[in-house]
């Protein structure tokens, strides 16, 4: 248990940091006000007007970095700070989470996958390490047994999570460059706010790849655990 503590500790400081820098960008670039003086919902609402989709709302939603695509109510939720503001990390947020709305209108295989799994992982990622502890606590490492085969099936359950994160990885990268393309063939930012908008992005995108290195490490860990304290 202790590898797994460590394991736990080193990617949790490695997502600490990655957020803080995160934070860090977002507050920098909110500082760099954009020109044709356009907020978050604004240019939302443009740039599903100009991909020709016509049933799906702008709404305003509470919190920081609390932004996110809907697709079972097909609503583009912004945080209030992205709602109102007019600066490049609005921008990039704002046209990033109309860039799901842009793969679901276009049936992009990737979102259509992530959101299939969005109820198993919601049952299944709670209690699969639990089910993989209580399989090795009642005799996994004895061999083909009743624990054995309880430790699988939280593996199994644990797999779903590790395929839905990364799945989500191109998802988002994906959703950042249509995002970045439509910045800047409809010329709504400088290249001074477009740069920003694609830093602010980039390091938004790398907690998603730090979530799945950690996911991927977890299960791997786990399954040594199980598979390497069988004895045939």
């Amino acid at each position: 248990m202790i590898g797994y503590y460590i394991l736990i500790g080193g990617i949790a400081l490695a997502s600490w940091l990655v957020s803080r820098k995160l934070k860090s960008k977002f507050e920098f670039y909110s500082k760099v006000h954009l020109r044709n003086g356009m907020s978050g919902a604004e240019i939302a609402e443009k740039m599903l007007a100009d991909h020709g989709i016509r049933d799906v709302k702008v709404i305003s939603t509470p919190g920081m970095l609390t932004d996110h695509y809907n697709p079972s109510n097909k609503t583009v939720n912004l945080s209030e700070g992205v709602y109102n503001q007019r600066n490049a990390s609005a921008a990039a947020v704002a046209a990033h989470e109309c860039g799901h709305a842009v793969q679901h209108a276009t049936a992009y295989q990737w979102l259509g996958l992530r959101s299939n799994l969005v109820p198993i992982v919601n049952v299944t990622s709670s209690m699969s390490i639990w089910v993989v502890f209580g399989g090795l606590m009642v005799g996994a490492a004895a061999g083909f047994g009743f624990g054995y085969w309880v430790a699988v099936a939280g593996l199994v359950m644990m797999s779903f999570a590790t395929i839905f994160s990364l799945v989500t990885l191109p998802v988002e990268y994906d959703a950042s460059n249509r995002a970045l393309a439509w910045l800047k063939a409809k010329n709504i930012v400088t290249q001074e706010e477009y740069k920003g908008s694609e830093d602010a992005l980039k390091w938004a995108a790398r907690t998603y790849l730090i979530a799945a290195i950690g996911s991927v490490a977890t299960l791997a860990y786990w399954a040594l655990q199980v598979f390497g304290g069988r004895r045939d």
